[in-house]
């Protein structure tokens, strides 16, 4: 039987869960993450780790936790249908325009930072970590207003009857990634690179490679408020981006449409668009303040 190496939070297992009954069954296997708070790549060092190891044959990831390089001998397998891309709020208000001035709102994300305050100046953003349960908790106890999570998120978990309502894409583009899961897999391991496939999207694939590329361009860390979003329209791939400071007081918003065939290549294009704007000033200036 296939084994499954995943993290040990609620979500990370409910999406580990779902591959495993699309492959027909597989055993999980749970390992630790490490790093520091803030370090997204803690997530899928302790998964990369087991496959490395041989104590397991495909590792799950959201998408958007995964680094632009991953370590020689991994390579990604598949990547499942996606879920909704799109950030939802949980808290009053029944738009981002409706809801009442100087709402304190928590994210731990510098991107949702940055466009809540480009679009709303007057909200007071807050630092929230924790998972899922953790941060509808605080709200709950009325430490803050509102809170801001993934759509993506909260219907794996069952819980999308939180969500008051969805950002729009043209006021918060979604992390790359972000709605995704990736099948992470040993590259010499042929048998199982062939089962991960038969749960592999094509759709979905095209849209991470262009959201993937964009970010690797950039030179995109965990301290650079960028969102990147690829939508394929049959034969075409639109692709958005945001780049911007935490403050939300200077953005950059560009989208580029190419080839559904050639992903990577509309990604590349877009990240050179946003380059020739000024966006590696901007974007080295957001992390001198983070």
């Amino acid at each position: 039987m296939i084994r499954i190496a995943t993290r040990g939070s609620a979500l990370a297992k409910a999406q580990a869960g779902q591959v495993a009954e699309a492959l027909g069954g597989a055993e999980l296997i749970e390992v630790s993450s490490d790093g520091e708070v803030g370090d997204k790549a803690r997530f899928v060092r302790g998964v990369e780790r087991a496959l490395l190891a041989g104590e397991a044959e495909i590792g799950v990831h959201s998408a958007k936790d995964l680094p632009a390089e991953m370590p020689e001998g991994l390579a990604i397998a598949a990547v499942p249908a996606r879920e909704d891309p799109a950030d939802v709020w949980i808290g009053g208000g029944d738009s981002l325009g409706g809801v009442p001035e100087g709402a304190r709102v928590g994210t731990a994300s510098l991107r949702r930072r940055a466009q809540l305050l480009a679009a709303r100046p007057d909200l007071e953003v807050s630092e929230l970590h924790g998972n899922v349960d953790t941060r509808l908790r605080k709200l709950a106890e009325g430490e803050l207003d509102a809170i801001v999570l993934a759509a993506a998120g909260l219907r794996r978990l069952g819980r999308e009857g939180e969500t008051s309502f969805a950002i729009p894409a043209e006021a918060m583009t979604p992390a790359a990634g972000q709605g995704a899961l990736v099948l992470q897999a040993r590259s010499d391991d042929g048998e199982t690179l062939d089962a991960a496939a038969t749960v592999g999207d094509e759709t979905a694939l095209r849209e991470l490679t262009a959201e993937r590329a964009a970010v690797a361009l950039l030179e995109a860390t965990c301290a650079t408020p960028i969102g990147v979003h690829a939508r394929a329209r049959g034969d075409a791939l639109v692709v958005e981006a945001f780049v911007g400071l935490p403050d939300g007081s200077e953005w950059i918003r560009d989208r580029v449409e190419g080839d559904a065939e050639e992903p990577a290549a509309a990604g590349a294009l877009l990240a050179e668009r946003l380059l020739a704007a000024e966006a590696r000033d901007l974007l080295d200036r957001a992390e001198a303040i983070a």
